[in-house]
């Protein structure tokens, strides 16, 4: 049973990845390729405000928040001009930097002796040390996250965003700042995700570089696509399917060394798929750009 709610909670965490980046690249049209970039930062600035200042989980999970939202309203501001492939190469690229920084620094990150001795989060001394026990705070998360992003989806804000997708020269012309709306939402998705990997920090309680490469950002931009494009619903339902079939794979008796690149094909061949067949993915209503 542990196993199975350990899917779970990753699961979980990958809903509160995907429904808010599909606010930037579903309901935007931001294609944005480099948000494992974030899901590093959150875990690391986390991981390292616990071990080396002493601070609470808890309190280093907001501030790998705000840390997030930092960096995403720069890379923001630098990238967000581009259009189309340019942006989606400009977002990896930054994934690139940021997995190399925590590979190399070794004097902040270890490098890939990565972080051991992560602290786990604690409510009323209660050690939140297992895959039952983080459960129900992951499905808090996802919830929030749920909520937040369906609230903008249906505010006159979320249908500014939409506005921007199907065509930002519109909404220029209507005297709104179209660069400002996008920083604001790729930033926020920034700070979703670094809150995931704060999460999975102090969930795992140990973080290398190798839970943060930069292909990572596909897996993340799968689950919006195979979900749905547009549709909050879709991401819930990808997350969820592109966690656990690659996990089904375990019961079928391949051994292991096979499994890990049989995974990759698995999720190539989704996609291959999805191109052909389904571009708006399962439950959405506009196609990749």
């Amino acid at each position: 049973m542990e196993y199975f709610y350990h899917i779970l909670v990753m699961a979980g965490l990958y809903v509160v990845i995907t429904t808010s980046l599909n606010l930037a690249v579903g309901f935007t049209g931001l294609p944005a390729m480099g948000h494992s970039a974030f899901f590093l930062v959150g875990a690391y600035t986390s991981a390292l405000l616990a071990l080396k200042a002493g601070l609470s989980p808890w309190f280093t999970l907001f501030l790998s928040g705000v840390m997030g939202w930092s960096v995403g309203w720069i890379v923001g501001i630098l990238t967000v001009r581009l259009m189309g492939d340019f942006l989606a190469l400009a977002t990896f690229s930054f994934a690139v930097i940021c997995h190399s920084i925590a590979n190399n620094w070794s004097e902040l990150t270890r490098g890939p002796m990565g972080l051991p001795g992560i602290p786990s989060l604690s409510f009323w001394n209660i050690e939140i040390d297992t895959s039952l026990r983080f459960l129900p705070v992951v499905v808090g998360f996802c919830i929030m996250a749920v909520v937040i992003s369906s609230r903008i989806v249906s505010s006159p804000y979320g249908r500014i965003l939409q506005g921007i997708r199907e065509g930002e020269l519109v909404v220029f012309s209507l005297g709104l700042n179209v660069l400002r709306y996008k920083r604001q939402i790729f930033a926020f998705s920034a700070l979703c995700v670094a809150i995931a990997g704060a999460l999975y920090a102090h969930y795992i309680t140990f973080i290398d570089p190798s839970s943060f490469t930069p292909m990572e950002s596909f897996v993340m931009l799968l689950m919006v696509v195979f979900g749905g494009m547009g549709s909050l619903s879709g991401s819930v339902l990808g997350a969820v399917l592109l966690v656990v079939i690659p996990e089904a794979l375990r019961f079928t008796g391949i051994p292991g060394e096979v499994a890990a690149p049989l995974r990759q094909v698995l999720y190539g061949g989704i996609l291959i798929g999805l191109v052909l067949y389904r571009p708006q993915g399962l439950l959405g209503t506009f196609r990749w750009k």
